[in-house]
């Protein structure tokens, strides 16, 4: 099955360059750059052609296949556009038939990429007054021409009194005495300067702390510190935090047990905290209490859909308009087919019905809110033309293709989005369009939305605004009918984008947290390797054998979900994060503040994430469940691949890549007995 899948391929590469002619001999293959190498600018771009050509000197007709690394090279319809610093390699590599009987030949062509020259530099600082023994962290930017930022620039630091004012290589300044002293930053040519004068301490200044005095693993604990002189608060003076630790437990607890950032405290552990606070001459300690959290419950296995001779993919679990509730599930590198299930009683799912359509996978399946129509997602279609398949589900137990839609589609539809009156669809990982879906047998296109210089993974629509995946570009946000931004469904206005370094931005949730009033963004990557790791799995599907299911390990995953703290569109700020060793994420979900994570081979994971997030959740104590789809009848024996999870009337709903379709339940957290 692999192999034919792999044949298919190819065929398809070759017949977009054109059928080899018989007369032309495979013999000898060589491969020819337009360039021996490359020099080039971030930003350029670049023309990029190569030749195959066979012994006797004749052009050979096929097709060529680029690889380049992703985030620093993009090779695309014959340009190639450099996107970061650095040297590289381009490998172009002959696309021949499966029994052409020579090795496909390659060709590595060498890019070295340099930054534009930076024309302006700034250094900004956050609103404090300097005194004698406080420090500021100073932050540098500088820009290029174009007005594009040159990412992470490290400047060198001088001050023009270092008995007044001290800065270190990292920008931290110091007041040393009163008086008065600038900071320059000098980069590539270009400086940025900065005043500063250093105040006299008041006569008699005191600081005091105050804060909880208790608390629970994960909560985010606030601390304020006060200076005073006269009876009067001494305002804008830089604190350094820090605290102490003495654990409950002293054989299992770690060394480092806790963060602090500006006052804001979270305890990893259980224990006593001393939170100090530092201003020159002055300090003020507290004591907080932290206690375990406590979350922990067991999982009940409700029942199973199994899928063994495929891959399944994604799943939506809705009620029908009959008042009973379904479910439908895609299938991945297979022959193109949803499943259709009765999960009414979750103990005895029923698959009571499937479609076929003309693709190798259907990613992607979603249920309209009311329940009125299904859209199938298509990808590797027989002639290339993907698109979307509509289903009515009028009577849900009769499920009935009334539409396909192709139009700008070709590419492949990965994801989807439906609204009860719009449909959102991905075409070839480019853009997303938008089609009205009032008749659902005839949809009809109202708009699009492509961001510029963007790879599209999926997107998610929310109170009309749509968060898109765009891999290096991150989430990009887009108002589709909000209204707060000038946006509608016909005329899409861009608000904003928010992107991380990882540079894997594959799905996103937004989440309005009640407790809080804050709103939250879970950002998942998606990295299909473990490259540098001390464990870096053992490749893709080594070894396995479709036929007889034995053989083999799965590929392995990295990445975690990024939390952004997105309460001001304008100002979104990286919080928090779930990361957890030697697995990688895939789809989320979010609901009445717990988290639901499909984790690869770390299987599906619920997370505690109520109240203010800050630091890596996995190490305090807010993980509540993972479960892990054992299957020894599965697609591949025994191997858990959590794919995508969703939480519906009390239990969650799970797709496993191996074994199909799960229902889980989270059993209410049991009191210990004394």
């Amino acid at each position: 099955m692999l192999k034919a899948s792999t044949r298919l391929l190819v065929a398809a590469l070759i017949l977009v360059a054109g059928p080899l002619s018989a007369r032309q001999s495979l013999g000898g293959l060589a491969l020819t750059a337009s360039v021996g190498q490359l020099e080039m600018v971030v930003g350029q771009s670049i023309p990029l052609s190569v030749t195959v050509r066979n012994g006797a000197g004749e052009t050979v007709d096929v097709a060529v296949r680029f690889a380049a690394p992703r985030g620093s090279l993009q090779v695309r319809r014959g340009q190639v556009t450099a996107l970061a610093a650095g040297e590289f390699e381009i490998v172009a590599t002959a696309v021949l038939p499966a029994d052409a009987g020579v090795t496909s030949p390659a060709l590595r062509i060498p890019v070295t990429v340099r930054w534009p020259a930076v024309s302006r530099a700034a250094i900004s600082t956050p609103e404090a007054s300097l005194y004698p023994g406080t420090r500021v962290g100073l932050s540098f930017e500088a820009w290029h021409e174009d007005g594009t930022a040159r990412p992470s620039p490290t400047p060198s630091w001088r001050s023009s009194d270092p008995s007044i004012v001290r800065v270190d290589r990292w920008g931290v300044v110091e007041g040393v005495a009163p008086g008065a002293a600038t900071v320059t930053a000098s980069f590539e040519g270009v400086e940025s300067r900065l005043a500063w004068n250093v105040a006299a301490w008041p006569a008699a200044a005191t600081m005091t702390l105050s804060g909880p005095e208790d608390g629970l693993t994960g909560d985010l604990l606030p601390f304020t510190a006060r200076i005073s002189a006269g009876g009067r608060t001494v305002e804008g003076a830089p604190i350094t935090w820090s605290f102490t630790f003495t654990p409950d437990d002293s054989i299992k607890a770690p060394g480092a047990a806790g963060i602090i950032n500006g006052g804001r405290f979270v305890a990893e552990v259980p224990g006593r905290y001393d939170i100090l606070a530092l201003a020159g001459p002055m300090a003020a300690r507290t004591t907080v209490e932290v206690s375990p959290r406590q979350v922990v419950r067991q999982v009940e296995i409700m029942g199973q859909g199994s899928v063994s001779h495929v891959h399944t993919s994604d799943l939506w679990v809705f009620e029908g308009t009959d008042g009973r509730d379904y479910a439908i599930t895609g299938t991945w590198g297979a022959n193109g087919v949803a499943y259709f299930w009765d999960v009414t009683e979750a103990g005895s799912m029923v698959l009571y019905d499937s479609i076929q359509v003309d693709a190798r996978t259907v990613n992607d399946v979603k249920v309209s809110p009311d329940g009125r129509y299904a859209v199938l997602s298509r990808e590797g279609a027989s002639n290339r033309v993907n698109g979307l398949v509509i289903v009515d589900l009028a009577d849900p137990r009769n499920p009935e293709v009334v539409a396909n839609y192709d139009d700008d589609l070709t590419g492949g539809v990965h994801n989807v989005f439906a609204t009860n009156d719009y449909l959102f669809a991905l075409s070839g990982g480019d853009k997303y369009v938008i089609l009205d879906m009032s008749d659902i047998s005839n949809p009809r296109y109202v708009s699009e939305y492509n961001h510029p210089d963007s790879r599209i993974h999926d997107v998610w629509v929310e109170d009309g605004i749509a968060y898109s995946s765009e891999w290096g570009t991150g989430v990009v946000v887009v108002d589709v009918g909000n209204g707060r931004w000038g946006g509608t469904i016909e005329n899409p206005v861009f608000v904003t984008n928010f992107a991380y370094p990882v540079g894997a931005t594959h799905a996103a949730f937004p989440y309005v947290q009640e407790s809080t009033g804050k709103v939250y963004l879970f950002l998942g990557d998606e990295i299909l390797t473990r490259r540098g790791a001390a464990f870096e799995g053992y490749g893709s599907d080594n070894g396995f054998d479709p036929e007889t299911g034995e053989g083999g390990v799965q590929s392995p995953s990295s990445g975690y979900i990024h939390i952004i703290d997105f309460t001001d569109p304008e100002n979104p700020v990286d919080v928090a994060r779930y990361e957890v060793p030697e697995f990688g994420t895939h789809n989320i979900w979010v609901e009445d503040d717990v988290m639901y994570v499909a984790y690869y081979e770390g299987g599906l994971r619920a997370v505690d994430v109520g109240g203010e997030l800050m630091g890596n959740l996995a190490n305090q104590g807010r993980e509540i469940a993972v479960f892990k789809a054992f299957d020894p009848f599965g697609y591949m024996a025994n191997q858990p691949n959590a794919w995508g999870p969703q939480p519906y009337k009390g239990q969650v709903f799970l797709t496993d890549f191996n074994s199909g379709l799960w229902s889980i339940r989270l059993l209410p957290r049991t009191r210990p007995i004394s």
